[in-house]
């Protein structure tokens, strides 16, 4: 895929993973609209990156979805949809009642699976329209083996997942020019997990793998840890959960 030229829309691409794919889309000669909740974040982006158009979108508002929408067709339109706004809610201690639990996870739910399906339905008649255009959907290293201190994020990504997959077969049938992209990041530097002692790999480097992914036309691109443990999963699921979960409990 060809990204000289295109213009990229970056959800949650004010900080981490969002941020540096700004950083390296611009260096590739791509044009870049991020969106963010937070508009103290938004203005330092654009101040970082000048020719970056900004604007203040909730991944989980459907009324946000339909303005952004709305924004960016009078701006011009877009050639990729680069869906990578994600939250993690605490557990709350599963098997023990309790409503926040409900409450995280609908967010979770919101963001990370239902925001996606409306910006990609949205979308979806523009990016047909381009010569080359380009979903690109986040999931995890966890929609391969699931956490258990991030129930709802592993379900979350596992939903994500099957989503994509059917979404990249469906477009195929139709003979679509859309092409769908599934980004597997392992553990990742950034704020969401700075409380983790993990092994971490940088945002720079997860981002230069999703590029060179996207110039190979390489539609299910694993990162790091997530190409290890999908053999491994395929071997012996038991190992595979240990080696997510080992010193992992919900207090």
């Amino acid at each position: 895929m060809e990204l000289k030229g295109k213009t990229v829309l970056i959800t949650g691409g004010t900080a981490g993973i969002g941020l540096e794919a700004t950083k390296q889309f611009l260096a590739n000669g791509a044009k870049v609209i991020i969106t963010g909740r937070n508009q103290d974040k938004l203005d330092a982006a654009k101040k970082m990156h000048p020719t970056v158009v900004a604007i203040k979108s909730d991944a989980a508002n459907e009324s946000d979805a339909q303005s952004l929408f709305n924004q960016i067709k009078e701006l011009g339109g877009i050639d990729i949809l680069y869906n990578n706004a994600g939250v993690v809610s605490p557990p709350l201690n599963l098997g023990i009642a309790n409503d926040k639990h409900v409450e995280g996870a609908t967010y979770e739910m919101n963001v990370n699976y239902l925001g996606i399906i409306r910006l990609n339905n949205l979308f979806m008649e523009m990016l047909k329209s381009r010569k080359e255009g380009a979903i690109i959907n986040t999931t995890s290293i966890l929609s391969l083996v699931p956490s258990v201190i991030e129930p709802t994020y592993s379900a979350s990504k596992v939903a994500l997942h099957f989503y994509t997959e059917t979404l990249r077969k469906h477009l195929q049938v139709l003979k679509s020019n859309v092409k769908v992209f599934e980004l597997l990041p392992p553990v990742v530097a950034t704020e969401m997990t700075a409380d983790r002692e993990n092994k971490k790999i940088s945002p720079e480097n997860l981002v230069k793998e999703l590029i060179w992914g996207l110039k190979k036309d390489k539609y299910i691109i694993r990162v790091g840890d997530s190409k290890l443990l999908y053999f491994i999963n395929r071997l012996s699921p038991k190992i595979a959960f240990g080696l997510v979960n080992q010193n992992r409990t919900i207090s």
